[in-house]
């Protein structure tokens, strides 16, 4: 059996942000009575990635943010830089990362680690809205 819901994640500019509650507050209908299943989330954007990873710590977060900007510098020779000098640098940040998570449910509760929590990778500067596409499996 599934459930599906495509939701809008707030508004953020370029870093790692943990958005576990905010992903959470969207899905609790469809976590409610599953026993065992997936979660499978889903972004619709290519500037932007999903990805798991310490939820305690902010450093972390800004820890993953400048290795990424020191393993994809924006200042390469790009060709494509329609939107801008971190165009064509954020589309590779979002392959490296990638754009979908699994994560199995337990009783009605995402079974993340301890430390775990659901990150948005925003690559672009300015401000941005995400849409994410949720499926649960049971």
């Amino acid at each position: 059996m599934g459930w599906q819901k495509t939701f809008t994640l707030a508004r953020r500019s370029k870093g790692c942000h943990l958005v576990t509650d905010e992903v959470l507050s969207h899905i609790d209908a469809g976590l409610r009575g599953v026993q065992v299943g997936m979660l499978y989330l889903f972004i619709q954007h290519t500037s932007a990635a999903l990805t798991i990873n310490e939820n305690f710590d902010k450093d972390v977060r800004r820890d993953m943010d400048m290795a990424l900007d020191n393993i994809v510098p924006e200042n390469l020779d790009w060709k494509h830089t329609d939107e801008g000098p971190d165009d064509s640098a954020s589309h590779t940040k979002t392959s490296l990362i990638g754009a979908t998570l699994c994560i199995p449910i337990t009783d009605g509760r995402l079974n993340l680690g301890t430390w775990q929590g659901i990150y948005l990778t925003e690559f672009r500067h300015a401000p941005h809205t995400r849409r994410i596409v949720a499926t649960i499996l049971t």
